[in-house]
C-alpha cells in the first residue's frame, strides 16, 4: 500500500512567492524596466547601422 508520508515536499517552488499578495509595483521593479529598456532604445540604432552597413 502506499503510504505518502514518505514523499519529500518540494520547497524551491514556493520561494518567489512570500509577497504574491503585494499590488502594484515596487521600486526595484521600476528600475529594473527602465534599465532593461535603455539598454535595449540605446543598442537598437546601433544593430540597425550595423545591419545596414554588412548587409
Amino acid at each position: 500500500m502506499n503510504n505518502q508520508n514518505d514523499i519529500v515536499p518540494f520547497y524551491g517552488a514556493t520561494q518567489g512567492f512570500e509577497n504574491a499578495g503585494q499590488q502594484g509595483f515596487s521600486t526595484e521593479d521600476i528600475l529594473w524596466a527602465v534599465g532593461i529598456w535603455s539598454v535595449i532604445l540605446t543598442l537598437s540604432p546601433v544593430i540597425v547601422f550595423y545591419m545596414l552597413m554588412v548587409a
